[in-house]
């Protein structure tokens, strides 16, 4: 896995960990900037050919789809 890769990850990992907490700590403002962030990387992913499969929470993916309709 190259560094770039490793990166990209990491950063999807810790968006969705904090889109997570945000929406258990119930603050729907800070969720929708982390979803954006989530998007973003995961559009960044799919522009390099980045395969991000298992990378996101299917249900988290799922609503990602759903915000960005």
């Amino acid at each position: 896995m190259s560094q770039f890769v490793a990166a990209l990850r990491a950063r999807v990992q810790d968006a969705q960990q904090a889109l997570e907490a945000a929406r258990e700590a119930g603050h729907p403002y800070e969720a929708g900037l982390h979803s954006g962030r989530l998007a973003d990387l995961l559009e960044l992913a799919r522009h390099h050919g980045i395969d991000t499969a298992g990378w996101v929470d299917p249900e988290i993916l799922a609503v990602l789809s759903e915000e960005n309709r």
